[in-house]
């Protein structure tokens, strides 16, 4: 039971990570058209990326290990 909760967590957060890197990344990047404090910051355009490949480390990891 406790191996199927940490694959499942290895998926749910690659994904969580992805959305937020994604949204981080264009927020950075100001394309979102908000306001706010993160729009238009260019740190958030390169941290956005970095979260966002990891999340997708995260899932590739599951799907590798689902076999």
């Amino acid at each position: 039971m406790e191996v199927a909760v940490k694959r499942w967590g290895l998926l749910v957060g690659g994904v969580l990570l992805a959305l937020a890197g994604t949204v981080w990344t264009l927020q950075g990047l100001d394309l979102l058209g908000q306001s706010g404090g993160m729009n238009g910051q260019r740190i958030w355009a390169l941290i956005g990326p970095v979260t966002a490949l990891v999340g997708l480390v995260l899932i590739t990891r599951w799907f590798s290990r689902r076999q």
